[in-house]
């Protein structure tokens, strides 16, 4: 065998591929699916088979119509499927997310070249256009275990709670008893999921950590309880499987640390003095476009290069 490499780097033929990469990230959903569907029922199931399904099928059909390479083997679309579904009420109308995965991978994804050129997270902007389409069906929410109770079907997430009503426990926060989205009510099953990504060196804990700890340090100093601030909404969904996104998020360390300090005061300032009780997607969105401009800052310098010289007069 010929150990002198005479090709151009990088050298190294143990990386992981696209398809593993996100097969990873499907597993390491897991948990907090199975913990939407424990609490919601087999809506939570069916929403997600739905979004799934026609994420795959859309992305075949846009490929196939530009005449490119198919790439649902890369798994990329389930992906996307899956977060989307995780940002979604379980009582969502089917034909409502099939309208969110189209946003998803037809106008978010493949119109902008396809994975890895899309400028921002295709789930989290396909749940902003959802949210700003169709209202009322984003915002209908459904006690845990609602089917047992018909009376208590109505809920409110913890972020809407109203004034002078009881909220839920740290423990039903933390566990995930509370109404939201499908995904996004665990932080257990969450909190597991970051871990083995971390574990399989998939994310990098940067992001998700600077993005929790300026919630939380923001909601101390503004005198809101910051555990509770935490351990609501869809902050650790958001911080965990979207603020570390490889394509709309900042390369460097650095960069992903001033990128989930700047979703974490983005996020505070909507939850504080804006309309909406939750601001996760906004902020993730609106630093995915500030993207570019971190990455020029945070850029490393090459080893041996020089400051270009200005031209003497």
């Amino acid at each position: 065998m010929n150990k002198l490499i005479v090709s151009p780097s990088p050298h190294d033929d143990n990386y992981l591929k696209t398809s593993e990469i996100m097969f990873s990230v499907c597993m390491a959903m897991l948990p907090a699916l199975a913990m939407g569907c424990c609490m919601f029922g087999a809506n939570a199931l069916i929403v997600t088979l739905v979004c799934v399904g026609s994420c795959v099928l859309f992305e075949y059909l846009c490929r196939k119509l530009m005449k490119r390479d198919n790439t649902i083997s890369d798994l990329s679309a389930v992906v996307t499927g899956m977060l989307l579904a995780m940002n979604l009420p379980p009582t969502i109308p089917l034909w409502v997310a099939v309208i969110g995965s189209f946003v998803a991978i037809v106008i978010v994804k493949q119109l902008f070249g396809g994975l890895g050129q899309n400028f921002a997270n295709p789930a989290i902007t396909a749940r902003i256009v959802l949210m700003v389409s169709f209202p009322t069906y984003m915002t209908t929410w459904v006690k845990p275990f609602y089917w047992h109770d018909f009376d208590a079907v109505a809920g409110a997430t913890p972020l809407a709670i109203p004034q002078g009503e009881p909220t839920p426990s740290y423990l039903d926060l933390f566990v995930g008893n509370v109404s939201g989205c499908i995904g996004e009510t665990s932080a257990l099953a969450l909190t597991l999921g970051g871990i083995f990504l971390v574990m399989r060196k998939i994310i990098n804990p940067a992001a998700p950590i600077a993005f929790i700890g300026t919630v939380g340090l923001l909601s101390f100093i503004a005198g809101i309880d910051p555990l509770y601030q935490i351990l609501s909404g869809g902050l650790f969904l958001g911080a965990i499987f979207m603020a570390t996104d490889y394509a709309t998020t900042p390369i460097t360390t650095s960069g992903k640390v001033i990128f989930g300090v700047g979703c974490g005061i983005i996020t505070f300032v909507i939850r504080r003095f804006g309309s909406f009780p939750e601001g996760v997607s906004f902020s993730i969105l609106l630093m995915n476009v500030l993207t570019p401009y971190i990455e020029q800052l945070t850029r490393t310098k090459v080893f041996g290069a020089k400051a270009k010289e200005a031209d003497e007069e």
